[in-house]
């Protein structure tokens, strides 16, 4: 039998075994209830087994040749959102949600493992199967690879594939890439603004933070249109905004947070820069105080074009010129499998999963509460971990 029809063999299983982690998400670095239920999947096959020191990660090496060594990464994290599906198998642990399909990426890894191993001796190299937790915000996938993830076959990882689900945007069993960048940059914008307060009827007598902090999201927004290369885009979005207690005073403090996308190393180092400039000098107009606290996240995530265009054949050969597309624009989302791909040549994989009958361009997108992730792409996508891991082994030799 070929990959693909096992793969749809054991897709029952595959299925039953999804539902088993969406029921039980957990979120951050410790996941205990995941990392046990990862090792008991995987405990009957030819895998040589670690767990990390400071999460509970999960690495497999398969041996194969003495070919090149090829690393599948699942993140296996959920996030802190009540679950809203109505899906016969939500989330019984409250305000916890596998609302980004990481649920599937360790599943459709686990099957990948097994594919994987029946056809062990197709193999032309070894395979590190790489399961993380904490993708979403934690930086997993570094502490993983400062622990060793990428030489843990004994040997430097050669490439790197990774794949995430959607729940939106891409219909059902497209897979989607890009050469170069694929996914943009993340950092925090955390600002507090300090004045003097007072009765909201004499601000002349105050140094109103709120006055200011109006300004200084409008003057930011403005920046972003006239001092960034539209072809090379910013986006600022304020997430979180407070200021005072009652109508009529005018308060000390106001504060507000924002996320900031950008696509490329020099306009993140100069958004860093630039805002801060123009915080300061609107705190100065207004005369009041303020504290910038600029958070790097994760940086953008490349893909190499080599790795890219070889994974878009694999794709096109199993499943047909039709399955598979190139993004004109990369995504404003962003993702920890950077850390392995700025280390390793590799590529990064979308994946439709938005359930059949489901409008793609109108469904819940991928972190929403409601979104919702179709059984239906298991089979496909342990396939094409497995026959991209089979595949790639033979390059080069």
């Amino acid at each position: 039998m070929t990959v693909h029809e096992d793969a749809r063999a054991i897709h029952d299983e595959l299925i039953a075994l999804r539902h088993e982690f969406h029921r039980e998400p957990e979120v951050g670095l410790r996941l205990p209830r995941t990392q046990e239920r990862v090792l008991a999947a995987l405990d009957d096959l030819p895998l040589e087994i670690s767990t990390g020191r400071d999460t509970t990660s999960v690495t497999g090496v398969l041996r194969g040749g003495d070919g090149p060594t090829v690393l599948l990464r699942a993140d296996m994290d959920a996030l802190p959102v009540r679950e809203r599906t109505g899906l016969d198998f939500a989330s019984r642990t409250g305000d916890t949600m596998h609302a980004c399909g990481h649920d599937l990426h360790t599943t459709m890894l686990i099957g990948a493992a097994r594919l994987l191993s029946a056809h062990r001796d197709r193999l032309g190299g070894d395979v590190v199967l790489m399961f993380q937790p904490g993708e979403e915000g934690c930086d997993g996938a570094r502490i993983m690879v400062d622990e060793g993830v990428l030489e843990a076959s004994g040997r430097r990882v050669d490439a790197a594939y990774g794949m995430h689900v959607f729940s939106s945007n891409a219909p059902q069993g497209l897979f989607v890439t890009r050469p170069g960048t694929m996914l943009s940059a993340s950092d925090e914008l955390h600002v507090e603004v300090r004045g003097t307060g007072g009765h909201g009827s004499a601000p002349h007598r105050t140094q109103d933070p709120v006055a200011a902090i109006s300004e200084m999201i409008t003057s930011l927004q403005t920046m972003v249109t006239r001092q960034f290369d539209m072809f090379d885009p910013v986006v600022l979005s304020v997430g979180s905004l407070h200021a005072g207690t009652a109508v009529n005073v005018i308060p000390e403090v106001a504060t507000f947070g924002a996320t900031v996308r950008t696509f490329s190393p020099e306009s993140r180092e100069r958004m860093r820069e630039r805002s801060a400039e123009v915080l300061r000098a609107v705190a100065a107009a207004h005369r009041v105080d303020v504290e910038v606290d600029y958070r790097p996240g994760y940086p953008p995530t490349s893909t190499d074009a080599e790795e890219t265009a070889f994974a878009d054949r694999t794709i096109r050969e199993l499943f047909g010129e039709e399955r598979q597309q190139t993004l004109v624009n990369p995504l404003s989302g962003s993702e920890d499998f950077c850390r392995v791909l700025d280390e390793v040549p590799g590529s990064f994989i979308g994946l439709g999963a938005v359930p059949e009958g489901i409008d793609p361009d109108s469904a819940d997108y991928n972190h929403s509460p409601t979104a919702l992730f179709d059984d239906a792409v298991l089979a496909d996508g342990a396939t094409a971990y497995a026959e991209l891991a089979l595949a790639r082994t033979h390059v080069g030799r």
